[in-house]
């Protein structure tokens, strides 16, 4: 990846709706050029795919909930089945594989402290494995960078 590729990211990571044409001028590039650089960059995985960020605040699901799970054991069939089971669960927005006293830290969103209480006891503490759940809510958030620096 050199110092273009890079240039074609950060400006695809600000605005992902520009069109080749725009790229490839900000870029100072041809537009087949820059077609063939952004396809590259697709191809070997760098570029994963096109989003559109959803404001969780005006769909009013701005309650983050971090989330610390304990398994019964870490077992790899216990690993497996709780992962499939919370990849079902669309209120959870990343999930991790941690080292340290907790075996999963994941990020939920929800609406509020009701509708948390509803899936962590209808949902969370149900999951395959489950032993121990702890909850921090989040205040506010400060920022939320989607960008990586390259």
């Amino acid at each position: 990846m050199d110092a273009i590729d890079k240039s074609i990211l950060k400006q695809l990571q600000s605005d992902g709706r520009l069109t080749n044409a725009d790229l490839a001028q900000r870029v100072s590039l041809s537009p087949s050029a820059c077609h063939r650089r952004v396809k590259s960059l697709e191809d070997t995985g760098i570029i994963e795919k096109y989003v559109a960020l959803v404001s969780a605040r005006k769909i009013g699901r701005q309650t983050s909930v971090f989330v610390q799970v304990t398994l019964d054991n870490q077992r790899r069939e216990t690993l497996e089945e709780f992962e499939t089971a919370v990849n079902k669960v669309n209120e959870v927005m990343e999930c991790y594989l941690m080292g340290g006293q907790a075996d999963y830290n994941m990020r939920v969103l929800v609406s509020g402290p009701a509708e948390y209480e509803r899936l962590h006891q209808d949902v969370l503490t149900r999951l395959p494995g489950v032993s121990r759940i702890v909850s921090n809510f989040s205040i506010r958030s400060l920022f939320r960078r989607t960008a990586i620096k390259l």
